[in-house]
């Protein structure tokens, strides 16, 4: 795939892959009633899942994707200086995530039950990134950073305004009971894994290797 191709389908490859992935996953919470959505809210369901929910899972990589584009582009980082030893770093603390996950599934407990299925179905693709091209992900870390952490607390807010409205509820059953800024502990870890995904797999499609993007094509970047 040539950099202009990059550029052109990084964005619609990720949100293919998270509307694919998420789409099982999502639907077996809905079926444990993990969640569920209030009466009248909804315009229909395929599966468990409202209409509403599959357009989230395509346009939260449109938003996070987009936003990153405009920051590689404003911004223009430098990337920092490659280590070697991060693929191996960033993959082994995804997977002792993950570990931990599984560990709370098995464990069988009802209240761990939505972040042991959060644990064990981001974090494992997160260690996967990180063993695949971890230098690349390290090099960009400040964009890393930034370009998760605004998303994540824009959606923290829409997700808190939800819930207050009742639009969906999320079972106090299935959930440790912990708050972050209000929002309960695993929604507050969904968005951060879900946008780590975004961010780090669009740039590794438009860097990954140490391809760089030229000037020309960043430029690119701000249009699209």
């Amino acid at each position: 795939m040539d950099d202009d191709m990059r550029v052109d389908l990084a964005i619609p490859i990720v949100c293919l892959i998270a509307f694919t992935y998420t789409t099982p996953w999502d639907n077996y919470l809905v079926a444990q009633e993990v969640w569920w959505y209030g009466a009248n809210r909804v315009v229909g369901t395929i599966g468990y899942v409202p209409v509403e929910e599959y357009m989230f899972f395509v346009l939260q990589p449109i938003l996070t994707g987009l936003f990153l584009y405009q920051y590689l582009y404003r911004v223009s980082p430098t990337p920092n200086t490659y280590a070697s030893a991060a693929s191996w770093s960033g993959a082994a603390l995804f997977a002792g995530i993950t570990g931990l996950g599984a560990f709370l599934l098995m464990d069988g407990r009802a209240s761990t039950l939505y972040l042991a299925l959060i644990l064990v179905w981001a974090p494992p693709i997160l260690a996967g990134m990180w063993l695949y091209d971890g230098e690349t992900l390290w090099a960009f870390r400040d964009s890393v950073l930034v370009t998760t952490a605004l998303p994540t607390a824009y959606l923290w807010v829409a997700d808190a305004v939800a819930i207050h409205s009742r639009i969906w509820t999320i079972s106090p059953e299935y959930t440790v009971g912990a708050s972050v800024l209000g929002l309960p502990l695993e929604e507050a870890l969904f968005f951060l894994f879900t946008n780590l995904l975004v961010v780090q797999g669009i740039l590794l499609l438009l860097y990954g290797s140490h391809r760089a993007v030229t000037p020309d094509q960043a430029t690119r970047l701000s249009a699209t």
